[in-house]
């Protein structure tokens, strides 16, 4: 897991020409135009105090989901893979980000092509040979073998995701865990796929559980700004005092619009597009 001190990261600001999308793309409620851009502005400073290159793209327009530009792409060490996502209204999406991509200077591997639907939210990166893909309501069968053929020298390794609130509510396999450092995850164990369970067993990866009650509110959706340094949504109290125990900094922002209303916390607001080295003892690096 690459859970190296954030060093360049790519988001999409909100506009106001998004807004009227937010009805058909599923958000909860509509947001408010002030609220959006003044938290979408105060998460990209806190990603800038941390030292972080904060790359903005222009992105799909009139799409309020164009914002989590996480799910759009597959980063990997030689360049950017075009997904293609399961939720029709954001197919668009990753063709949106190329100028975006090649202007930050990001090689484009490539692209998905129908019948195969992936989105990033269902990738998890283990080891740089080690993928882990959920297979989902987003991410299909299809999906699954074009990332095996996009990397063959790569471990793939496809979990299921379970039908939960179904096809209404997205569930990817970030909503159920972040890394936190190469040796821990912030994750909801119940509906974990005991596949992946008995993988981070194996590899030595404790899970901090968040209770039942602050899995709804995004509780293991916190971002690595490097080892052991997170960034969260306000709230789920219990989740981020269990993280403090294991010797984690929580950072958090507000996100009653940017998060809250379209059910995308930091990790789906970000891509991240370079980190730095971990070093041996998994603290973080200067």
């Amino acid at each position: 897991m690459n859970v190296g001190p954030l060093r360049r990261v790519l988001v999409r600001p909100p506009r106001a020409d998004d807004i009227s999308s937010w009805k058909k793309l599923g958000w909860r409620a509509e947001p408010d135009p002030a609220g959006l851009t003044d938290e979408h502005a105060a998460l990209c400073a806190l990603l800038e105090d941390g030292g972080a290159e904060v790359v903005r793209a222009e992105g799909q327009p009139k799409s309020l989901d164009a914002m989590y530009t996480y799910d759009p792409l597959l980063l990997t060490g030689e360049g950017a893979l075009l997904l293609r996502p399961g939720k029709p209204q954001r197919r668009e999406e990753p063709e949106a980000l190329l100028g975006d991509l090649l202007r930050a200077g990001v090689p484009v591997l490539g692209g998905l092509e129908e019948p195969a639907l992936a989105e990033g939210g269902d990738t998890l990166w283990l080891d740089e040979r080690t993928l882990v893909v959920g297979r989902s309501y987003r991410t299909n069968d299809e999906g699954v073998a074009a990332l095996r053929a996009a990397f063959p020298d790569v471990d793939v390794i496809a979990v299921d995701l379970p039908h939960l609130h179904g096809r209404s509510e997205v569930l990817h396999l970030l909503s159920l865990l972040s890394p936190l450092d190469v040796d821990l995850v912030v994750g909801y164990p119940p509906l974990m796929p005991v596949r992946l369970v008995e993988l981070l067993g194996r590899r030595g990866i404790r899970i901090v559980e968040v209770p039942d009650e602050e899995f709804e509110t995004m509780g293991p959706n916190v971002l690595a700004l490097g080892p052991r340094v997170g960034l969260a949504l306000e709230g789920n109290d219990t989740t981020r005092k269990r993280l403090a125990k294991a010797g984690v900094e929580v950072l958090v922002y507000r996100g009653d619009e940017i998060s809250r209303k379209g059910d995308g916390g930091p990790t789906c607001l970000t891509q991240p597009l370079a980190r730095g080295p971990v070093d041996s003892g998994g603290s973080r690096s200067s």
